[in-house]
């Protein structure tokens, strides 16, 4: 849920907004301000702004995560795009180095969501499979392992992936069907699955078939969701 501010900005979970209302089949204008030490901002520089600036002169971005320094976003044509700090490979274009302004990953066009988190990156195509990228200290990218790598990875072989959210460390989802999974660090218990042991691919939580909401905005060693 967005907060408008005037002017049709639209805060959409940070300092990274889109102008006007929810996007379209056209999309809209990308808009970023604040801390801008990583190049997070996307635009070309390490300046720190005030105020809303355009990043590039495209008006057809359809979502935007931004991460702690790096941001990710999906076009209107499914492609998608990344910027900021990469030291974990989580811009996702086979590098480690940053980028000051947005860079399109791989020539895909069928893109559809994604949610970025501290030095990761996670993401849903048109097909409903799950990719995820960057930092996997703690198995956030559900790969069964705790490798990190710098393009994207598919996790599994399931195509009935509906929602996705990137959190401090590890990662939540929701299936088609309405069941809810998680995966990473769990240290505090916050995989939901009644204990504090960390996972590497994902786990289903509970039984319920009525999930439908997860958090928009990065939340750190807790969870939330919302069931129908």
């Amino acid at each position: 849920m967005g907060i408008t501010l005037g002017s049709g900005l639209t805060i959409l979970g940070g300092v990274i907004v889109e102008a006007g209302p929810p996007p379209g089949p056209t999309g809209g204008a990308l808009y970023s301000w604040g801390r801008n030490q990583s190049f997070q901002l996307g635009t070309g520089n390490a300046t720190y702004y005030s105020s809303p600036k355009q990043v590039g002169a495209g008006t057809t971005w359809s979502t935007v995560a931004g991460g702690t320094t790096h941001t990710a976003a999906v076009k209107t044509d499914g492609t998608l795009w990344t910027w900021g700090s990469n030291q974990s490979g989580q811009l996702g274009d086979g590098t480690t180095g940053a980028k000051n302004s947005p860079i399109q990953v791989g020539a895909l066009t069928t893109w559809l969501r994604v949610s970025a988190r501290y030095n990761f990156t996670v993401a849903i195509k048109t097909d409903g499979t799950l990719w995820s990228w960057g930092d996997n200290g703690l198995g956030q990218l559900g790969l069964g392992n705790t490798t990190y790598y710098s393009s994207p990875k598919q996790v599994g072989a399931l195509t009935t992936w509906s929602e996705i959210a990137g959190l401090y460390g590890f990662t939540m989802a929701i299936r088609t069907d309405g069941t809810l999974w998680a995966w990473g660090s769990n240290f505090y218990g916050q995989l939901g699955l009644g204990d504090t042991s960390n996972r590497s691919s994902p786990v289903q939580v509970g039984a319920l078939t009525t999930w439908s909401i997860l958090p928009r905005s990065p939340v750190a060693s807790f969870a939330m969701a919302i069931s129908s």
